[in-house]
């Protein structure tokens, strides 16, 4: 048996769609793949009634399937579906590292990404590696046709999720399907703002980055409370604050000692809109880990 621990992650980071992603060192899946005749699949943990034990309608048999490597497969969910969070590509992630390990396929985290996006394709209808690549390989992750660049960032994060369901294919069904050249030239100055502040371990250029006049606008209407959760956390500290991947988690980017104070303001502002909600006072992360027996 292989067990791995697959962390939770954020896409987009506002100005970044389908392209910027980071890891957060909580909350993670843990995944066991054991090998078998043919792939099944049990399920415990958060959210985990709502995910199907099939394999064709689970991102882990869509892995399994690409590796041709059944296996029984049992997943621990500490990250919610629907959440924003890439619960997903959690156990897409988990899966393919647990499979390769366990099959001795020999691949490595790059040549998974791939793999572990045919996962998200189940959930989302397209294969993305937004959330993956940094599943996979950890910290903050560029993810273009040509492949993915990787950067170790070290960026104190709050990531807030509401007791709201938002599925991805319908936060994608919003977004807009052009854009000004004002916006569109504001949004690729923030990009670039936040890629050096990735590199620079700067969490003000982080925030700063993030402001992002095309997609987190249309999404954030999907969200109930976000615009005064956004001021919240803002007046709380935070440089910056956009919604996480397709929603409806709100992640607020700060300096480490802000992150208590930032965590409060949001579940204060949450509350008020008459949403309950947790935060994790996270940070960037590792990608997936095999984990000792």
């Amino acid at each position: 048996m292989v067990t791995v621990r697959a962390p939770a992650t954020s896409a987009n980071l506002g100005s970044g769609f389908d392209v910027f992603g980071v890891a957060l060192d909580r909350p993670a899946d843990i995944v066991h793949v054991e090998r078998a005749d043919r792939t099944t699949i049990e399920l415990t943990g958060v959210g985990s009634q709502y995910i199907p034990t099939d394999p064709d309608r689970n991102v882990v048999g869509a892995v399994a399937e690409a590796l041709d490597a059944p296996a029984h497969i049992r997943i621990d969910k500490g990250v919610r579906p629907s959440s924003g969070l890439g619960s997903s590509a959690a156990s897409s992630a988990a899966a393919a590292v647990a499979l390769n390990e366990l099959y001795d396929r020999g691949l490595s985290r790059e040549e998974l990404v791939p793999v572990a996006a045919e996962g998200e394709a189940v959930v989302s209808g397209e294969a993305h590696a937004d959330n993956v690549a940094p599943a996979l390989l950890g910290g903050f992750t560029v993810a273009t046709d040509e492949g993915v660049t990787t950067v170790d960032a070290d960026i104190p994060l709050v990531a807030c999720l509401p007791e709201i369901a938002v599925s991805t294919r319908d936060a994608r069904r919003v977004v807009p399907s052009d854009a000004s050249i004002e916006d569109m030239v504001h949004t690729v100055g923030r990009a670039a703002t936040l890629a050096v502040g990735m590199c620079r371990r700067d969490a003000d250029l982080v925030g700063a980055g993030m402001d992002d006049r095309v997609v987190t606008p249309a999404r954030a209407e999907l969200i109930n409370g976000y615009h005064e959760v956004r001021e919240a956390a803002l007046d709380a500290g935070a440089s910056g604050v956009t919604v996480s991947g397709a929603g409806p988690s709100v992640l607020g980017v700060c300096q480490a000692a802000d992150r208590t104070r930032v965590a409060g303001a949001m579940l204060e502002a949450f509350d008020e809109a008459e949403v309950n909600a947790r935060a994790y006072k996270t940070r960037v992360g590792r990608g997936t880990e095999v984990l000792e027996p």
